[in-house]
């Protein structure tokens, strides 16, 4: 069974989007290994093994994902360049909390790297492509779904047409501007930083809140503001957003929870930026993508 995270009035779990291998310079930039490999370790390769992890929340009266994981439309050879090492298991991973794709109200894109959004679109039973979740509400940044039309010589690369088919057509994509309550103690937040259009999620339950930065945190080991990727379109923008967002939800006591973090779902930290508490992956039965113990934590 997925891993659960109690917030009261909302609960979080982390689904299986596919695990694969990325290089690990390119995951911290300018960051030296020696300082880097510590806290996040490679491979022989230098690679590091990343989670998709699409984060299912569900409040009283809203089913709901942040981003999707691979999706299940890789060819072998983007398999093998990728080193996927667990295929996506969404679907399946709702089935197990008695859900089907039909459940799902809305699905909140931070953005629309492949990796992110691959499971907009799903390969059905005959094998052609459909919406995965064909009864939901995507909810994306105006300025990304602007970039996904008319990407540039970089974001060619990571926004693939065939993860958005049918989409604009089908009357569920929502364009927001900025900041938007999609349901009750749920807001996104246009951030920016990684891609043009990033956004985040503010979730806050009757007993705790958590926040989800995308990619501007894509795990714990990058909770230093000048720890970025070389993956970021906008460095400037993630390190000021980083300095200002880290220190505010810290004071909260929020959870910062993961999306890509093999090692660890969700943590909080103190205003410098370290771990105080960790919701690690313990307990028996959980997801296959989550093979790593830890300690566990709850919310206050």
């Amino acid at each position: 069974m997925p891993l659960s995270l109690d917030l009261g009035s909302i609960t979080i779990d982390w689904l299986c989007g596919g695990d694969f291998e990325l290089d690990g310079g390119t995951m911290f930039g300018a960051v030296p290994k020696v300082l880097w490999n510590q806290k996040y370790p490679a491979d022989a390769d230098n690679c590091i093994r990343l989670l998709n992890a699409p984060l299912l929340v569900r409040s009283r009266d809203t089913v709901l994902l942040i981003d999707t994981g691979l999706g299940n439309k890789l060819s072998a050879k983007q398999q093998r360049i990728f080193r996927v090492c667990r295929p996506w298991n969404l679907v399946e991973d709702l089935a197990a909390l008695g859900l089907d794709r039909r459940d799902v109200d809305l699905v909140l894109l931070t953005h629309c790297d492949f990796d992110h959004a691959g499971g907009v679109v799903m390969h059905g039973p005959d094998g052609r492509p459909e919406l995965t979740f064909p009864r939901a509400r995507h909810i994306v940044q105006r300025r990304e779904w602007e970039d996904v039309l008319a990407p540039n010589i970089r974001s060619a690369h990571t926004y693939w047409p065939e993860n958005f088919a049918g989409l604009a057509d089908s009357g569920l994509l929502e364009l927001v501007e900025g900041e938007m309550e999609v349901c009750a103690g749920i807001t996104v937040r246009l951030t920016g930083g990684h891609t043009r259009g990033h956004q985040m999620m503010e979730m806050t339950g009757s007993t705790g809140c958590a926040v989800h930065l995308g990619d501007l945190f894509p795990t714990h080991a990058h909770a230093n503001p000048l720890w970025i990727m070389a993956y970021d379109n906008f460095p400037l923008e993630i390190i000021a957003q980083k300095q200002e967002l880290l220190p505010r939800y810290s004071r909260r006591d929020c959870w910062f929870t993961f999306y890509h973090d093999i090692h660890m779902p969700a943590c909080r930290l103190d205003e410098e930026g370290r771990v105080t508490s960790s919701f690690c992956r313990t307990r028996a039965g959980s997801s296959p993508c989550h093979p790593l113990a830890g300690q566990e934590g709850s919310p206050k």
